[in-house]
């Protein structure tokens, strides 16, 4: 929606309210005019329904305003004595317009000095639930998100199964553009799996000034820009959603607005000099393990290495030894032999289940592995003697690679060679022709909301044949730390300012197999209660925190039992 678009829509809202609420304004004592006056009416209503004004400023917090308008909607026929069960739901159910019946068919009275408390124990708890929503949704918005790590991208910096709390308020909170949306949840409602927002209406972008900005180097949580998918994790094609209902992608910034970036080797390199990265980022690399003896999975499970495959031989399975297995297993194939061959990920098939269940395997140990190390695993590795070589691979330049931006065949990059490549910066100029329009195309028409033809060898924006363009906001580029395993910038390009979400700043929990069910998750002691931020090993703060909240427990227990005493 544009400004006009909106001020019709304000207008709108403001004439509804007030032909639906004027008569109540006066046998409040109040004047008729003042229900039309935008802010002011809604300042005068508090007064009314005896709350705060205060909750004025919560009728104009999107999100917060839809928890907010039931609430009020209520207040005000109670404020009128229209307080039964029914008058509430007939309130909810029509949208507040059951106010519009009380205020032309019923001979209501003010209520002044009404008692503001709930009358029933179900009343009580219900209001106490409404707040409580309403305050964690806040916080959830414009504050602090709870965020879970389901992917490998950023390992061994972040793990899959770190739970995060991810800071809105150190960039500065984006207010949400889409208007209606069930609160506390993102693009899809649990259980019913149908998406939990309205398309329209939509608020202009807008950022709350942070304290700091996005820098190099940043873990940064934002909204996937290549998003057309209903749900995350199921592919389909041609779906259109709002900014921020895009699924939340976490990555490494490592280019901000005016950097030129280049990717040589795998390495990134900024403005000419090779990107050093903080010493907290434990970046992985595919190397390629030999050994004539075959490379064991415990060597790998001695680094604790993540990200390979496992290959059984097994004899035979009868279909009750097939499901007890089904769910450890990637894949098999059926040899010459007879024999099966199964194919898993690294964590294998536990030796109790096949015990339990007489399965005969044995691990097949290739002569060559290939697994993502950080240079800590490397060095170790290097000293093992069972191991003939370890090394890194790498593409070669000049060599096309799959879905590597900007998809044309121009640039035949892959994921660890391609640029130099601008990283766009807020009304900095650009020439265009056809040769870099590939680079800049989706920002252009997608993310700047132009029109984008070519006729010939002349680029047409908006109607008008031009050689250059200007860029309306900053971009960024963000890989994962898991260089060969993470779909990143490399694949669909630079991430616009408005879709920047936030940064994590703490490991609530961590948690060993997240993606096979609760009962299979084991605690990674020394990541709970950590800071992701920061220099040097990351430092648990777990304990601290158990002896905090049993001082806690045992202070309020000595207290009351002294005042029990007195």
């Amino acid at each position: 929606m544009d400004a006009i678009q909106w001020l019709l829509f304000i207008l709108i809202v403001q004439i509804i309210h007030f032909a639906g609420t004027w008569k109540l304004y006066v046998k409040a004592g109040r004047k008729a005019w003042e229900a039309a006056i935008p802010v002011y009416n809604a300042i005068v209503l508090m007064q009314i329904i005896n709350r705060p004004k205060w909750w004025t400023v919560l009728l104009f917090i999107p999100i917060i305003n839809l928890l907010m308008f039931p609430i009020v909607w209520i207040e005000t026929i109670r404020s009128f004595g229209r307080n039964s069960t029914a008058d509430t739901w007939l309130v909810i159910l029509t949208l507040g317009f059951y106010i519009y019946y009380v205020n032309y068919a019923l001979d209501v009275k003010y209520i002044e000095n009404r008692n503001l408390h709930p009358q029933t124990a179900t009343g009580e708890w219900v209001s106490s639930i409404a707040f409580a929503i309403i305050a964690a949704t806040l916080v959830h918005t414009y504050f602090i998100q709870p965020y879970v790590i389901p992917t490998p991208s950023l390992e061994r910096t972040l793990r899959v199964g770190d739970l995060l709390f991810v800071s809105k308020f150190h960039y500065g909170a984006r207010t949400p553009m889409t208007t209606v949306a069930a609160p506390m949840v993102h693009d899809t409602l649990p259980l019913l799996h149908v998406k939990s927002y309205l398309d329209k209406p939509q608020l202009p972008y807008f950022r709350i000034p942070g304290f700091t900005k996005v820098d190099r180097n940043d873990i940064v949580v934002f909204s996937w820009p290549a998003d057309t998918v209903r749900q995350f994790f199921k592919k389909e094609k041609g779906v259109r959603k709002p900014i921020d209902k895009k699924s939340n992608y976490v990555k490494r910034c490592v280019g901000i607005p005016g950097d030129s970036l280049a990717v040589i080797d795998g390495y990134v390199y900024i403005n000419g000099k090779q990107l050093q990265l903080s010493d907290r980022a434990k970046p992985q690399y595919d190397y390629a393990l030999y050994s004539s003896k075959g490379v064991s999975s415990k060597l790998l499970e001695k680094v604790d290495a993540t990200g390979y495959d496992r290959k059984y031989i097994i004899n035979s399975l009868n279909q009750q030894q097939l499901n007890a297995i089904q769910k450890y297993v990637r894949g098999y194939r059926q040899r010459n032999d007879g024999k099966l061959e199964v194919y898993t990920k690294y964590t294998g098939i536990p030796q109790s289940v096949a015990r339990k269940n007489a399965i005969s395997m044995v691990e097949e140990t290739a002569l060559k592995r290939i697994v993502p190390l950080t240079d800590e695993m490397v060095e170790v590795l290097k000293k093992e003697s069972s191991l003939d070589s370890i090394v890194r691979i790498v593409e070669a330049k000049g060599v096309a690679g799959g879905n590597i931006f900007p998809q044309s065949p121009d640039y035949p990059w892959n994921y660890d060679q391609m640029g130099p490549i601008y990283i766009p910066e807020k009304g900095a100029t650009v020439s265009l022709n056809l040769k870099t329009l590939p680079l800049y195309k989706k920002i252009i028409r997608d993310y700047e909301g132009n029109t984008l033809n070519v006729s010939g060898n002349q680029i047409i924006i908006n109607g008008q044949a031009t050689d250059k363009y200007t860029f309306k906001q900053d971009y960024y580029w963000m890989m994962g730390d898991n260089r060969d395993h993470s779909e990143d910038s490399r694949a669909w390009g630079y991430v616009p300012e408005n879709h920047i979400v936030g940064t994590p700043i703490f490991i609530w929990l961590s948690v060993d197999n997240f993606n096979d069910g609760i009962l299979n998750w084991k605690p990674r002691w020394d990541r709970i209660f950590t800071t992701v931020n920061g220099e040097g090993e990351p430092v648990s703060y777990f304990k601290y925190f158990l002896i905090a909240l049993v001082a806690y427990f045992v202070g309020s227990w000595l207290w009351n039992k002294k005042k029990a005493k007195a």
